[in-house]
């Protein structure tokens, strides 16, 4: 019988947290923290597979906050695991803070897009609730299940919102919004194919 210790979080050490305490910020060194923290915490959550751990990962946001989380991966390219990373979190962040415009944007584009519904998984009927269900499973698929089918169920619901969004409400702000979710969904499409190339960095 062999001593197992638990899996650990990784340290997230962030430019900003660096800076804060006296230390100065390398680029180059800032580039391999976004993607070796990233690379860690998959492995984490993915060597872990169990429901204790996935549940802690995918509320890292509420541990660490989102400031945190920012600071981490926001500035690194869209396709690319931290920049993948990233927007998970902040797509979850915002399904939870905004709940009924989420959900009702989402029902509003049902309708267009009846593929990327089935895709996203989302149950009906929609609510705030099963939204945030949803993203949280589609979150936690990113540690227990295939993180390429958790990444087309977040740009499958991306779509679905982005169309919601543009027929709810007309306007050049609103347009930009939808558009920028769109953005969002194709890059998170393109880091699904790179994870199964094992080509996501």
């Amino acid at each position: 019988m062999t001593d197992r210790l638990p899996p650990r979080r990784p340290a997230f050490v962030g430019p900003a947290s660096m800076e804060a305490h006296g230390g100065t910020v390398d680029p180059v060194q800032e580039i391999e923290v976004a993607h070796e923290t990233a690379r860690l915490l998959v492995a984490a959550g993915r060597g872990a597979a169990d429901p204790e751990t996935t549940a802690r990962f995918v509320g890292l946001v509420e541990e660490l906050g989102l400031t945190t989380v920012a600071d981490l991966w926001s500035h690194r390219p869209a396709r690319t695991l931290p920049g993948a990373l990233w927007r998970l979190y902040a797509l979850r962040e915002w399904v939870r803070s905004d709940g009924p415009q989420a959900s009702a944007e989402y029902h509003a584009g049902m309708t267009f897009t009846a593929v990327d519904h089935v895709v996203a998984g989302t149950a009906e009927p929609i609510s705030p609730e099963e939204l945030a269900a949803t993203v949280d499973a589609i979150v936690g698929g990113v540690f227990s299940g295939d993180l390429g089918t958790a990444l087309d169920r977040a740009a499958a619901l991306c779509r679905v919102v982005a169309t919601g969004r543009a027929a709810l409400t007309e306007g050049a702000t609103t347009a930009r919004r939808a558009a920028a979710l769109m953005e969002t969904a194709a890059d998170l499409s393109a880091c699904a194919r790179l994870w199964r190339r094992d080509d996501l960095d």
